[in-house]
């Protein structure tokens, strides 16, 4: 088949939709939007692995492209799950059910699909689609670390344009790196736990979940008379913090500058063992205004200890295409993949 008209498939499984995107074999992506159907994961493996085929034959609909034209596909979900893609054996916020655990994710749709499957976790093809996007043609020889802020927090680690994955597939699990608290916390502000059972961690700041859990019932305490108080229920409220925060409330600032902070330290400690080129921030916290978007980063900035050298060339950049990152991200990693492959 002529390069130029082969194809790979990028999949981004979540938790209520899968988002899927074409990219040729130059590196160009045939479609610019989102092209979603529902993920069915609440319903188990076996439905949400007919919802990616769907999803899959969906985006070849769309964009005109045979199946014939599909040399591999790329897929990433949420963690944990192993670099192969099998689903952790604890099971996680997205995949709750017991037939998740331990469930191969990658091979049961490689099976269904009958094409080769390369797997990432959604952090790692976010950050692999930032670092592509920021660096070009000149990805290969530049390196990045991303965190991306959600329900949890995710992120990836790119060297010489590609993730690193480590030897079970959870490199990059930024969000569970243990990070200093003095400083960081206010009077009288307990040391915040995160889902895993770690107190301190990362996550447990910088995320929808630690302001739920941690942050908003701490400064709803300092600030009784807010509008949040009122909400039903302190779940509800949390979704409600950015919002407040792009109109400058106060209490919400609190909460946004907590998680800078936080995202600064753990940038901090990447700086001390992987010296990227670049540091990226993706998710709501930036999928948002200018101004609140530019103040976030900056503090984030801020709070980032680097040596001088390290300030002369390093990058600070958010995710761009939030809700596309992750398909996109799998394509690449896809298409990599191929072009690794020894020519026949």
């Amino acid at each position: 088949m002529i390069a130029e008209r082969w194809t790979v498939v990028g999949l981004d499984n979540g938790g209520t939709s899968n988002n899927a995107t074409v990219l040729d074999a130059s590196g160009r992506f045939v479609v610019d939007t989102l092209v979603e159907l529902p993920s069915r994961v609440q319903e188990g493996p076996r439905v949400a692995v007919e919802a990616l085929a769907a999803a899959f034959d969906n985006v070849l609909a769309v964009t005109g492209r045979e199946r014939a034209t599909v040399r591999a596909v790329g897929l990433d979900s949420p963690g944990p799950a192993s670099a192969d893609g099998v689903i952790s054996s604890k099971g996680s916020t997205n995949f709750p059910q017991a037939a998740w655990h331990g469930f191969d994710f990658r091979g049961a749709l490689e099976d269904r699909l009958g094409l080769p499957v390369v797997y990432n976790n959604d952090g790692n093809a976010a950050a692999l689609y930032a670092h592509h996007v920021h660096y070009g043609p000149v990805a290969a020889q530049r390196s990045s670390v991303s965190a991306i802020v959600g329900t949890g927090l995710g992120g990836g680690v790119v060297e010489s344009g590609r993730v690193i994955r480590g030897a079970s597939g959870t490199a990059g699990e930024l969000g569970h790196v243990h990070i200093p608290m003095d400083g960081l916390l206010a009077d009288g502000q307990e040391v915040p736990r995160c889902n895993c059972g770690f107190a301190g961690d990362a996550e447990s700041v910088a995320s929808l979940t630690g302001i739920t859990r941690n942050l908003l019932p701490y400064w709803l305490s300092r600030y009784p008379d807010h509008p949040l108080a009122s909400a039903d229920s302190i779940a509800q409220a949390a979704k409600l913090v950015r919002g407040y925060a792009e109109e400058g409330d106060a209490l919400a600032l609190k909460i946004f500058e907590q998680q800078a902070m936080a995202l600064g330290r753990l940038f901090t400690i990447a700086a001390n063992f992987a010296d990227p080129d670049a540091y990226f921030v993706g998710g709501g916290v930036v999928e948002t205004g200018p101004e609140f978007r530019n103040w976030f980063l900056a503090t984030v900035r801020q709070h980032t200890a680097l040596r001088t050298e390290q300030e002369r060339v390093v990058t600070f950049a958010v995710v761009p295409d939030r809700d596309m990152a992750g398909a996109r991200g799998a394509a690449i990693a896809a298409l990599a993949t191929l072009h690794a492959e020894p020519a026949e």
